[in-house]
């Protein structure tokens, strides 16, 4: 770990480095959540839920089209000015299928034109083909032809030149990426004969015609989409008088086992009767409608299957995430709200202690570097303690005074130890050396204690198997949004899990703000460790492995300052965030050692693990969702879904705030925090994933602070902090 002499002696000139290289240690993330996004976007593009419209417009009149078109056949062609029908020729039926590719039906019709030697034409969607591209090659590997039937089925008729051009292209460049071929055959969604042209239809027929295709409707409905049954397919498929005909089927949309059923039978049936099954082109004797595409349009059309498939892969992973999370939060709200009562029942029944009174002295260490701001506030918040304590300020290498603040008070039992600078480790270190008594009390130079609050953190050693003590760390600037929803967290997040852990054995973390340690503990696990940047949560494992027990004492309250730009929260989350993964690592051999440190390992280890970076790692998914549900449906279900969880957190937060004995008002900002703050913290996290998987290292950032928290009920500053310090206000 570098040393913080080195990192703090170049702090100035490096706090515009580091916010010049905020946007830099941003790119990875964001560019994941972009990537993401898009696969999601293309995921509902293809799955025909954005921009689909299954509608059928009123018929409109007829004046506009020729005559020759009503009255003529069901291929139209209007390419270079023409305006030509053709019919198909006696004894030949041309079956189209539309709507397909589906992956049950279409193998199933593609089965029995191979047996009958039939071929067919597919009018095909872009959605269903990239979802489907194998099918799309199958059709054009056994000889049938393939047309154009829109990407996502809108009708027509009623969108503009740039929406058809758009379906028209996207349409093509799935069937290129599927089969290496493209087609001139198209028809449009929701067509019927020839004489069912009318003037809202015929222009873009016309439209048609100069992007270079044939339209093809159908002179001949089956009508299979009804369903009438096997034999009704058949009646209605069958032409008259041994004419010709073009058939229009169905291969998706639906049940179409009927269609398939009847498909069996009609091709011997009228086979015999002397009728041919050939595609387009063929009973047209005209050239092939289809031409092999190479180069990079080829490349183009694979790289849009590829894609298309790479979405629904990592979409199908991520409803596999999404279920596990919800697993988790599911199961980490019912064991905090039944685990955390339990505790709360536990400590506060008439009668209950820890053990004897715990009344001898106890040493009270602050390590503090660069804290002048807040200093005199915690130090005159410790001699205001109801319990007998000493006070080592433990001044890191500080610039700006601390020290010498502290001096200045002149207070009784408050010590003053000066060290270059070496980190809050170290800083920590030298205190305990310096410290008289066993029991040991640490904090943060910017949080002050109540005056019950060192006489609560050390009754639970009153019991021997104790060997270390979490107290109960509050927000004190929560007059801020930002410091309303850390407030939220640290109550919700941080105090019902330690009652939680506290039941299950395995606390992960002694709040570097308000903690206390039997001095025999420290020492058999070597002190404190500069091994991680989360010294705290290091420390806490270590004496877990050691066989100690580590509880939670709730009302032990100490009043710290909470970040209160996003800046700077930053910085703080991203250093707790990579410093519990470093513990994890550190103390992974746990998870296969016996005794206490197994028991930790094999317990502590993986709830940590899951509760504190899998499963908000994987949170984000609960949002993601939504916003897919909101835009591609089903959005009133999604919303729902949405609600009950934000609900199911509302109880949890309700409950701790009740356990707690905070106000109520603070959680109408949970609604809000859900959106904002907590994507912040996601981030947070995954950038602590990426740092930790490449190897990169963390430097210790210090927080800039304000020193505007004082302990409710704690002494009035002097009239010198006054003026040092005019902006300070009580927060209770």
């Amino acid at each position: 770990m570098a040393s913080r002499t080195r990192r703090h002696a170049a702090a100035p000139a490096r706090d515009g480095l580091r916010r010049r290289r905020l946007p830099l240690r941003l790119t990875l993330p964001l560019l994941l959540l972009v990537a993401l996004v898009a696969m999601l976007m293309l995921r509902g593009y293809v799955h025909s839920e954005i921009l689909a419209d299954h509608r059928i417009q009123p018929e409109a009149a007829t004046g506009k089209v020729p005559e020759k078109i009503l009255d003529g056949g069901p291929v139209i062609d209007t390419r270079g000015g023409r305006t030509t029908s053709l019919g198909v020729p006696d004894h030949r039926l041309v079956l189209t299928f539309d709507d397909g590719p589906d992956p049950t039906w279409t193998p199933k019709v593609l089965d029995v034109l191979k047996k009958h030697h039939a071929h067919a034409v597919f009018f095909v969607t872009g959605t269903m083909t990239s979802r489907y591209p194998e099918l799309v090659k199958r059709m054009v590997d056994e000889g049938h032809e393939v047309g154009l039937h829109t990407f996502n089925h809108p009708d027509l008729s009623y969108q503009s030149e740039k929406r058809i051009d758009w379906e028209l292209s996207t349409n093509q460049l799935a069937i290129t990426g599927a089969a290496g071929i493209r087609t001139s055959l198209f028809r449009p969604p929701y067509s019927s004969f020839a004489d069912a042209m009318d003037d809202k239809s015929w222009p873009v027929t016309e439209y048609i015609g100069t992007r270079g295709y044939i339209t093809v409707v159908n002179n001949t409905d089956s009508e299979d989409w009804k369903k009438p049954g096997v034999d009704e397919i058949i009646r209605r498929a069958t032409p008259h008088g041994g004419k010709g005909a073009i058939v229009l089927m169905h291969d998706s949309g639906g049940d179409r086992h009927q269609t398939v059923q009847a498909l069996d039978r009609f091709l011997p049936t009228l086979q015999r009767q002397g009728y041919t099954f050939d595609n387009l082109t063929e009973a047209l004797g005209a050239p092939s409608a289809s031409t092999r595409v190479t180069g990079v349009e080829l490349w183009k059309g694979r790289a849009w299957i590829f894609l298309v498939s790479a979405s629904d892969g990592i979409t199908g992973a991520l409803v596999v995430g999404l279920a596990v999370i919800g697993a988790l939060v599911i199961s980490r709200f019912v064991l905090m709200l039944l685990l955390s009562g339990a505790h709360a029942r536990r400590v506060r029944r008439t009668g209950f202690t820890w053990g004897p009174p715990v009344t001898e002295p106890v040493s009270v260490l602050v390590p503090a570097y660069n804290e002048a701001k807040c200093i005199e506030n915690t130090v005159r918040s410790l001699t205001a303690s109801e319990h007998p304590i000493e006070v080592i300020v433990v001044d890191d290498g500080s610039t700006d005074g601390t020290a010498r603040i502290v001096e200045s008070l002149g207070l009784p039992g408050v010590r003053v130890v000066r060290q270059l600078n070496a980190g809050k480790p170290a800083a920590l270190n030298r205190g305990l050396a310096n410290a008289r008594y066993d029991l040991v009390v640490m904090m943060d130079g910017d949080t002050v204690f109540e005056p019950s609050t060192v006489r609560e953190l050390v009754q639970p050693f009153g019991d021997p198997r104790v060997g270390a003590v979490a107290g109960n760390a509050k927000v004190g600037n929560r007059d801020s949004l930002i410091g309303a929803w850390q407030h939220i967290e640290y109550v919700m997040g941080f105090n019902l899990d330690r009652r939680m852990y506290d039941i299950l054995r395995c606390m992960p973390t002694i709040p570097g703000a308000v903690g206390a340690f039997r001095r025999s503990a420290l020492e058999r696990v070597g002190g404190m460790s500069d091994d991680t940047l989360a010294e705290d949560t290091d420390i806490t494992m270590a004496i877990h492995r050691d066989g100690w027990r580590v509880v939670y004492a709730e009302r032990a309250r100490a009043w710290t300052e909470a970040p209160e730009s996003v800046q700077q929260l930053w910085s703080q989350r991203y250093r707790w965030s990579y410093g519990t993964m470093q513990a994890i690592w550190k103390h992974r051999r746990a998870v296969l050692e016996r005794g206490p440190s197994g028991r930790f390992g094999r317990v502590g280890l993986p709830l940590v693990s899951l509760f504190m970076v899998l499963a908000p790692l994987l949170a984000p998914l609960i949002d993601v969702f939504l916003l897919y549900g909101v835009v591609f449906g089903p959005t009133q279900r999604t919303i729902a879904a949405w609600l009950g969880v934000l609900a199911l957190q509302l109880v949890c937060a309700a409950y701790a705030f009740r356990l707690d004995r905070e106000r109520m008002t603070h959680l109408i900002s949970l609604p809000l925090q859900q959106i904002l703050y907590r994507q912040l913290m996601y981030v947070v996290l995954l950038q602590s994933w990426i740092t930790a998987l490449t190897g990169g290292r963390l430097r210790w950032q210090k927080l800039r602070r304000t020193g505007v928290v004082e302990a409710p009920g704690g002494p009035v500053p002097t009239q010198r902090s006054r003026r040092s310090s005019s902006d300070r206000r009580p927060v209770a």
